[in-house]
């Protein structure tokens, strides 16, 4: 198990201007013998999939204008009068961020800048975008569940399922109509209900019983097949790069969950003398001063990073 160094409290913001940390960083993306991308929600919020504003206002006017609801997130959480209801809100839910794609194109463009290089993705999103964006699935490691599965709520059942089918039945069930392009649009009429049949509510395909969303919010997350099978690969990327030219770079990352992916990558960085470590976010870029020769810490939205 790897030791776990513990920095002091001296912070830095990186070496250099703005520019001469964007130039060094796309050099780190040329020359790297690997790149290991530690991806946040702050990555997620770069390519438009936001959780409030006009978003939340054009798919979830119902919800909010009813229950006061203000934002996607709080709304996962409400205390909903009946089980109808409350699938119909996280059939919405998963469907606006899990099987549509982000509005922007930065996953997209970070996939260009690193398709050709070896690369490991571990992130706490759960909206599937990597995937969407061309990324190779036996590259990327969610740690935190995925919108597009479900687990029974019977503990004693350690699998997953998968929701996509019982989505676009819900979506429609609601009275959402799909435009041209095949997205879930409101009516013009704004014509939906905030309910599906009760025949609708998803149950476990091998018990009957009820199911949830594979998100971890506490220890009963199921950690399937799948999951295990990419942790053991994103461990075994680690060891076989471990003395290389590695570049640890960090997307998005809060202070939420940041023994998943910041304080690794500081540790790691400051075990390889030949490693760097990059942090790209708005308004939380930095690193312990014990590595900040070897980082890269920029201050901004991340596709525009990402476009520069």
């Amino acid at each position: 198990m790897r030791a776990v160094r513990y920095f002091s409290r001296n912070v830095s913001y990186g070496k250099g201007s703005r520019d001469e940390q964007i130039a060094r960083l796309k050099k780190e993306i040329e020359t790297a013998d690997a790149i290991v991308i530690g991806a946040g929600a702050g990555l997620s919020t770069s390519a438009g999939l936001t959780y409030s504003g006009e978003r939340f206002d054009k798919y979830f006017f119902d919800f909010a204008k009813r229950f006061g609801i203000r934002d996607i997130y709080s709304g996962g959480f409400y205390p909903f009068p009946d089980v109808e209801t409350r699938w119909a809100w996280w059939a919405r839910h998963i469907y606006y961020n899990r099987y549509i794609d982000a509005p922007k194109p930065v996953y997209r463009e970070l996939y260009e800048l690193v398709k050709d290089k070896d690369y490991f993705v571990i992130t706490t999103n759960v909206d599937h975008q990597f995937q969407k964006a061309g990324f190779d699935k036996k590259r990327l490691f969610y740690t935190q569940g995925d919108y597009g599965l479900f687990q029974s709520v019977d503990g004693h059942i350690q699998k997953t399922y998968d929701n996509e089918e019982w989505v676009m039945k819900a979506m429609e069930a609601q009275g959402f109509v799909k435009d041209e392009s095949g997205v879930f649009q409101v009516p013009e009429d704004k014509g939906i209900t905030m309910r599906i049949p009760t025949e609708m509510i998803p149950k476990c395909p091998d018990d009957g019983s009820d199911v949830t969303m594979n998100l971890r919010a506490d220890d009963s997350f199921v950690e399937d097949e799948g999951w295990h099978r990419a942790s053991a690969a994103y461990s075994d990327f680690l060891r076989r790069y471990e003395n290389l030219h590695v570049l640890y770079l960090e997307l998005g990352v809060g202070a939420n969950t940041p023994v998943i992916v910041k304080y690794p990558f500081w540790q790691m960085t400051m075990a390889n003398d030949r490693a760097v470590y990059a942090c790209l976010n708005y308004g939380e870029a930095f690193c312990p001063g014990e590595i900040e020769d070897r980082s890269v810490c920029i201050d901004g939205d991340i596709g525009e990073v990402l476009a520069r």
